[in-house]
């Protein structure tokens, strides 16, 4: 019975030093202690692993080595390693805390390109050791150029994205995008992205990617964001490492605004579920970083994201803006907050030159879209054009402001939130009140039509004919959802003419409503709104316009649609749940893969009623006789 149990017993330890021997190997790095990043020596290395170990190393993995005199760091040579040479000339081997080097045998001081896995290495300093007893035995680092990071605050977007909030100082870097990192407690990094400026105070955004080893670890914790200029290594400056967790996005105020009565605060995991909305009476507004030195108000309104404060007096506070947040009084929890207040000096007024009609839409990477849309919606009596700009990245500014210099009124919003369509179109009806008497609420795929227009010219007039009058202030307008019509490609000539081939049956409705005479509530379904008391909603029939939405366009335009659903109360596509939902493609289940048929499907009636009449107000030949439409251009 002994013997049994020492035989056991020595299988057992020498188990688990196979083990620790196969971790050692196979996971050269390991996480940096809290001492270790306050040293004054923590420098981030890149990590060129060996080939044989790729397989087993992340892409973003980098390892830190203990500096030695004037920042150099001294080779391990291969024999001390306990690694064996391979057939290649290049060597590998572990230094004494673990970490691994690859070591190629290259020229001395010769000028190389590095790439990792397809992703070339920039804004790094290469530098090559010569062994002095061995003028062959040359090893390469690679370094980045870190400069010291800054403060900044960090939330957890879906898709393991995560978003940094920085000082505006730090700068706006979006055409040199390789200029900044974010660097995580795992010392790891991934390249960040320029995103966007929050203004009031202002501050930059950056979004990178969280590495896939850091999505099993809990907590999570927020990354640094370091800038790698080219010029000599600097310094990092441990004392502003953030090791405070990652703010959830799904629990958080988000936005603030202030009109001439109160404040309204956005926040995200109050109200989850359309329909069922928690009593005002269970929270308080909070003005300042803590219930004991802050200032409280009472909630008036809680629908939805959308939650309205009384006006606090702020005359205690010795400096402005304040953060700005909810109490939940049950839990005495404090919601977190990237939102801040400082009274404004004036409230800004109604204009005396409001526009008639406004079209507001939320858009993400459209710019190839976007001029069809505004040319043909502005020729038909749209005034004014309001984008809320989800995070796009195809230069949406540059249309944007190509559209300006040709006279069209467009007011771009950063609106970076994940599915906030709802919060969204709340915020704009608050804020162009003062600008706008009625607003179009649809999106950048979808084109109002009337077969009434068919035979007219183009008019300024046609579109505000449309309006009622008085008790209705909201008009209902049915939608005919057009399939891909046998495209595999975006259409050359726009959507409107690519596009002729739709469902037989008219599906939901968008709005064009009367902004004073919204609710106080803002409480907004897919597109319309609900009213104050003593108004009305009216559905308009199909023989008198439609809203032509180009749903389900050629597989590449959809398939980047299916990935992005901006309507808080609308199914996720990719999550495999209520898969009998209205909002969800027929036949295409969760998941991103073309369907087959796809090109085909949806194709019941045949309608070139709208392609006929913008061939006619916006075609062209050019000099060269070729036929184009004005968008084109």
């Amino acid at each position: 019975m002994a013997l049994n149990i020492r035989t056991v017993f020595l299988y057992v330890s020498a188990s688990i030093v196979f083990l620790a021997s196969v971790h050692h190997l196979l996971i050269p790095t390991a996480s940096i202690s809290s001492d270790r990043l306050r040293s004054p020596s923590f420098n981030p290395q890149l990590y060129i692993p060996n080939p044989r170990f790729r397989p087993y190393v992340d892409n973003n993995l980098i390892i830190h080595e203990q500096e030695q005199e004037h920042g150099a760091v001294t080779p391990i040579s291969t024999s001390d390693s306990g690694i064996a040479h391979e057939e290649s000339t290049n060597r590998i081997g572990f230094s004494a805390d673990g970490t691994i080097q690859y070591e190629p045998q290259i020229p001395h001081g010769q000028s190389i390109s590095i790439e990792i896995e397809g992703t070339v290495l920039s804004n790094t300093t290469i530098t090559s050791h010569v062994d002095e007893a061995d003028s062959k035995n040359d090893s390469l680092f690679v370094y980045s150029n870190s400069s010291p990071s800054v403060t900044n605050v960090s939330i957890l977007f879906p898709s393991w994205e995560a978003l940094l909030i920085v000082p505006s100082e730090f700068g706006d870097d979006r055409n040199n995008i390789t200029s900044y990192f974010c660097l995580f407690d795992t010392n790891e990094i991934s390249p960040a992205r320029f995103s966007g400026t929050l203004t009031y105070p202002d501050r930059n955004t950056f979004t990178c990617q969280l590495p896939k080893r850091i999505r099993r670890r809990l907590p999570f914790r927020q990354p640094m964001l370091t800038k790698t200029p080219n010029q000599d290594q600097m310094k990092s400056n441990p004392s502003q490492w953030q090791s405070s967790e990652l703010l959830r996005w799904n629990f958080i105020v988000y936005n603030i605004i202030e009109t001439e009565n109160d404040i309204v605060l956005f926040a995200k995991g109050i109200n989850n579920r359309q329909g069922l909305n928690r009593s005002p009476t269970e929270f308080k507004c909070l003005f300042g970083d803590d219930t004991v030195n802050g200032v409280t108000t009472s909630v008036t309104s809680s629908v939805q994201e959308v939650f309205r404060c009384q006006r606090p007096d702020l005359t205690a506070f010795s400096q402005n803006p304040v953060i700005a947040s909810l109490l939940i009084l049950q839990t005495n929890q404090v919601v977190p907050s990237i939102a801040f207040y400082a009274p404004q000096r004036k409230i800004a007024i109604p204009s005396a030159n409001k526009s008639l009609l406004c079209a507001c839409t939320m858009v993400y990477n459209v710019a190839k879209f976007l001029k069809e849309w505004v040319m043909y919606h502005s020729k038909i009596g749209v005034d004014k054009f309001i984008l809320y700009d989800n995070g796009s990245d195809d230069d949406l500014d540059k249309t944007v402001n190509l559209l300006k210099s040709k006279g069209y009124d467009i007011e771009t919003r950063f609106w970076l939130w994940p599915k906030t369509q709802e919060a969204g179109f709340s915020h704009a009806a608050l804020l162009a009140k003062n600008s706008c008497q009625w607003m179009m609420y649809i999106d950048i795929d979808e084109f109002i039509y009337s077969p009434l227009w068919a035979s007219s010219p183009p008019s300024k007039l046609l579109l505000p004919s449309l309006l009622p009058s008085h008790p209705y202030s909201q008009i209902m307008i049915r939608c005919l959802e057009f399939g891909p019509s046998n495209l595999k490609t975006h259409p050359s000539m726009g959507v409107t003419q690519g596009y002729t081939c739709r469902k037989e049956m008219e599906n939901r409705h968008k709005s064009i409503v009367l902004l004073d005479a919204i609710d106080e509530s803002l409480i907004n379904v897919i597109h319309h709104f609900k009213l104050k008391e003593g108004y009305a909603s009216t559905k308009v029939h199909p023989d008198t316009v439609v809203v032509n939405h180009y749903k389900f366009q050629a597989w590449p335009e959809f398939k980047a649609k299916f990935r992005r659903r901006v309507s808080a109360y609308v199914v996720d596509w990719t999550r495999s749940v209520n898969l009998q939902s209205n909002d969800r493609t027929p036949g295409l289940g969760y998941r991103a893969v073309e369907p087959e048929g796809w090109a085909e499907r949806f194709c019941e009636v045949y309608d070139h009623r709208l392609k006929d009449l913008t061939r006619r107000w916006f075609g062209r030949r050019d000099e060269r006789m070729v036929f184009r439409m004005d968008w084109q251009k």
